[in-house]
């Protein structure tokens, strides 16, 4: 059974969105939405995705689901650290979409990388 029900976990995650400097959410124009389900990407569960799209705008996705699948019945400390540690991580993909860079994208192609090069480098 999961620490935090859903209801429990959108509550969580608009109080650390509003700990967040205004600033940093310019022209997120559909915010960031807990999702029930979960999404993977091969054999990697998917905690939150930054999606850009030429109609509805910029978004964040944090799918409540994939936390399911990944942390279960760890504390709730953990989910926080966790659900904090992917706003953050989403949002920098936004702030770096909006200054035209894509660094984090290139730390992360990085890192599977080195997983699957089985050099224990990833995280």
């Amino acid at each position: 059974m999961a620490k935090l029900d859903l209801n429990a976990f959108t509550r969580l995650a608009g109080a650390i969105s509003d700990e967040l400097p205004s600033r940093l959410l310019r022209d997120l124009n559909g915010g960031i939405s807990i999702l029930p389900g979960k999404k993977k990407d091969g054999k990697y569960f998917l905690m939150g995705e930054y999606i850009e799209d030429p109609i509805l705008g910029r978004s964040i996705f944090i799918y409540y689901g994939s936390f399911r699948e990944v942390l279960g019945d760890a504390p709730q400390g953990e989910w926080e650290e966790e659900l904090r540690e992917t706003i953050v991580h989403e949002l920098r993909h936004h702030v770096e979409s909006l200054a035209g860079v894509d660094d984090l994208s290139v730390e992360e192609e990085e890192e599977l990388a080195a997983e699957e090069d089985g050099d224990g480098q990833a995280q």
